[in-house]
């Protein structure tokens, strides 16, 4: 969450125990269900999404739910680790029925 702050994101946190219930009710297909879910406009972003994605998902407004990092690779917001590099991965735009698309490559 300090990622988004830092990049001037207001953060409100709700700590619950099993956000199954609340992926359901927003569509999240399973397999984009990860760590953290996070609402911000009409969009979905599941995990470790860097602010500049999200800058980019608001602007183009692409017709899709929301966007998701799956698992926790190291060099993603919040999952630096001093001496490691940065791992490579994709950032998932996806919709409810649970087709996906590579919105960003890190």
């Amino acid at each position: 969450m300090g990622h988004l702050r830092d990049h001037g994101y207001p953060v409100t946190t709700k700590d619950v125990e099993d956000l199954a219930p609340l992926r359901r009710s927003l569509g999240v297909p399973p397999a984009m269900a990860t760590c953290h879910t996070a609402l911000i406009a009409d969009y979905i972003i599941e995990g470790h999404v860097p602010a500049d994605v999200i800058d980019r998902l608001l602007r183009d407004r692409p017709a899709v739910a929301g966007v998701a990092v799956l698992g926790m690779p190291v060099g993603s917001p919040g999952m630096e680790v001093p001496g490691r590099p940065p791992e490579r991965y994709q950032v998932l735009a996806f919709d409810r029925s649970g087709r996906t698309t590579v919105f960003d490559s890190r």
